[in-house]
């Protein structure tokens, strides 16, 4: 959709946007059974978006829980998700890890290059989001967060030394089309299909992902 067709008014944009934000959060509940919630959202003040968390200087504007106990009210039930977009349809959407799936998180640049060696490798991989901070995340079976460090040590690389960060339980991903402010939006680098449904072991990918990384230390 775009939402800058001549003759489209400012005040409508807002609810494109949140249908499609809403559809997408059904779809995520229904198609891929994970839980979802609604985060912060973005609001016009002064010409300027602004994070509804009223703190000027958000360093997730629009992107990050609303609320401290946002795990409890995570939801994978789609009347319920209906419901909570209903009341701010522009709410980001927001997936706690650690309960379907952990993401591995790499800087953009490693992330294509680790997307070619899997392929050549002929890897089973899940979805992929990239972010508009530039970042790549991976989805995996959970359990990620706890194997990675000893994952990479095996590899070769002390953990501190790759820019390579697993969210596991208690954290959380923004998911696509989820606007990060000004920077644009969550997008799919590898959308969620009926072909990747089964999410790969973080034993499968820590391996390509880690030599990306190295890759990009060395330059």
């Amino acid at each position: 959709m775009d939402e800058t067709i001549a003759g489209t008014e400012t005040a409508q944009i807002p609810v494109q946007r949140g249908e499609a934000l809403l559809d997408a959060a059904v779809r995520y509940v229904e198609e891929r059974h994970w839980d979802v919630f609604p985060g912060t959202w973005l609001e016009a003040v002064d010409g300027t978006q602004r994070c509804s968390c009223g703190e000027p200087a958000c360093a997730l504007p629009g992107a990050h829980p609303a609320r401290e106990d946002w795990a409890t009210g995570a939801t994978g039930s789609a009347s319920v998700v209906r419901r909570m977009w209903s009341t701010q349809p522009t709410a980001s959407i927001l997936l706690p890890t650690g309960r379907t799936f952990d993401a591995i998180d790499v800087p953009e640049s490693a992330g294509f290059l680790a997307l070619a060696r899997i392929e050549r490798m002929e890897l089973t991989l899940g979805p992929v989001t990239c972010t508009p901070d530039r970042r790549m995340q991976f989805f995996v079976l959970p359990g990620a967060a706890a194997k990675l460090p000893d994952l990479v040590r095996t590899l070769g690389w002390p953990p501190a030394s790759l820019d390579l960060v697993v969210f596991g339980e208690g954290t959380y991903v923004a998911a696509p089309p989820t606007r990060h402010g000004f920077r644009g939006a969550v997008q799919w680098a590898c959308r969620p299909t009926p072909a990747n449904r089964w999410l790969p072991d973080a034993e499968e990918l820590v391996p390509p992902l880690a030599y990306a990384c190295g890759r990009d230390v060395r330059r």
